[in-house]
């Protein structure tokens, strides 16, 4: 615990995760670097490290710098963002601005204003593009449809981009949509792994802030000329692409067949950083290990795994391949943590009644450690529970599917710091500045000396009191 107080390097790790790599969606250069820089921090402080392959995305897709501004009379820098695996500019665009047919009728008599332009769309961002897939051409063509047959104006509907393919085919510029602050950019979820270069997307998907939005959508309504400039340097690779795991392993002495894991996601989303979502869980994760093996002393009796995880953000799969590819071990894992929520602080563990006492001895002089962050163990009230039958939110998912412990810390904020996980989740604001350096360390030496502990335990964390059904324990 000391040298957590006196030689903490967590936010040290975070400003080179955050400042130095960046961004990191699965299958970009980013990620590669952050697996590469991860594995040679773990093997450094001596424990035996695995790059795991653990599947691969069909193209890559690197992010580089972005602009917009509106020239003449509104003379704007434009706030915005596009998704990953979304088109670029292909250099600087300048062009003029009109709003997004709602008619077959419409989009025949404004059809020679579109080459050249940037289109306002309808809808507020979600985080995704609009959907080019035939599927949502099939939704597209409906609505068209509809609206052909309409008695009056308000009888219409709306959907984003509804001439997609028409406009792309007259030639213009790009697509526009209004988006609240802050701006949510995650990835072309919808048709990411059937793409090839046969069939890359070619129409900048631009979500922009929606104060900026309505201004210009203001003067196109008054028939005022804008014009807009976008340099957005969107980069698709060859494929297939691999993604790697990265596991680092402090191997028991009594029992080496039987495990706590710790685990994080390495990826991220790339309209900002990935500092908190998930530089939170991933510098305090390299920072337990460090002190582990900084720490001397004994090698614990159970083996210790840190994992960081890829794919997290496009459905837990680099977790779920190891589970999928690990079964064996599964009955043996006395638990496994996951850190996925942002820079607050580990503050205690909510556990069954017949675990408390196990879970104190591993605690022991916690509660003391900084008085200005009290750290609790109590009893849970919900415990047993079933074991889910589909995933959760997380990378724990897979192994609560299997019938793993996942008791997980509590997380709070004691001094007041207001944060709020909601505002910085895959958006634009998700920076280095946004994590809480006394939060950060503490969770380093927190979660180091419980998971250190628990490993040191006589015995694996009874899976009864956890679940209801019938599950396997190990031995």
């Amino acid at each position: 615990m000391e040298l957590g107080k006196t030689d903490n390097r967590t936010m040290q790790h975070l400003d080179i995760l955050a400042n130095r790599i960046g961004g990191r969606p699965t299958g970009s250069d980013a990620y590669n670097t952050a697996t590469y820089w991860v594995a040679g921090l773990l093997e450094k402080w001596g424990l035996e490290v695995e790059i795991q392959e653990a599947g691969t995305v069909p193209v890559g897709f690197n992010r580089g710098p972005w602009f917009g501004r509106a020239i003449g009379s509104l003379n704007l820098t434009l706030e915005f963002v596009t998704p990953s695996y979304t088109s670029g500019t292909r250099g600087i665009q300048r062009g003029h601005v009109v709003i997004e047919p709602k008619t077959r009728q419409e989009f025949e008599r404004m059809k020679g204003t579109l080459k050249g332009a940037w289109v306002l769309i309808e809808g507020k961002n979600n985080g995704f593009p609009v959907d080019y897939s035939a599927e949502g051409d099939s939704i597209r063509e409906a609505v068209i449809k509809h609206n052909s047959e309409a008695k009056s104006d308000t009888a219409m509907k709306t959907e984003p981009a509804l001439f997609y393919k028409e406009m792309k085919a007259a030639g213009v510029l790009g697509i526009i949509q209004s988006a609240p602050v802050p701006l949510v950019a995650v990835y072309d979820k919808k048709n990411l792994m059937k793409m090839s270069f046969e069939n890359l997307p070619d129409l900048p998907d631009i979500k922009l802030n929606e104060e900026q939005y309505q201004l210009i959508r203001q003067k196109v309504e008054k028939r005022e000329f804008v014009m807009l400039e976008f340099d957005i340097r969107n980069h698709f690779k060859p494929g297939p692409v691999k993604y790697h795991n990265v596991i680092g392993k402090i191997k028991g002495v009594k029992f080496p067949d039987e495990y706590v894991i710790s685990g994080c996601h390495l990826d991220s989303h790339d309209a900002a950083s990935g500092a908190v979502d998930c530089g939170t869980g991933v510098a305090p994760n390299l920072e337990m290990a460090r002190m582990i093996m900084a720490a001397g002393g004994n090698r614990p009796d159970r083996t210790i795994l840190f994992c960081f995880w890829a794919g997290e953000e496009y459905g837990f799969l680099g977790s779920k391949y190891w589970v999928e590819h690990n079964m064996d071990k599964l009955p043996r894992i006395s638990n496994y943590f996951n850190r996925d929520g942002g820079p607050t602080a580990a503050s205690g563990l909510v556990v069954p009644e017949k675990m408390v006492e196990d879970i104190l001895k591993c605690t022991e002089g916690l509660e003391n450690y900084d008085p200005k962050i009290p750290f609790r163990v109590e009893t849970s009230k919900i415990h047993p529970v079933n074991i889910p039958s589909k995933p959760g939110y997380t990378d724990e998912a897979y192994f609560a599917m299997n019938g793993v412990p996942t008791l997980q810390f509590k997380n709070s904020d004691p001094l007041g710091y207001n944060f709020s996980y909601r505002e910085i989740w895959h958006t634009n604001r998700d920076l280095y500045n946004m994590s809480i350096p006394e939060y950060m360390n503490y969770t380093s030496v927190i979660q180091a000396v419980t998971i250190y502990n628990i490993a040191n335990l006589k015995n694996l964390l009874p899976r009864s009191e956890i679940y209801k059904q019938k599950i396997t324990q190990g031995k």
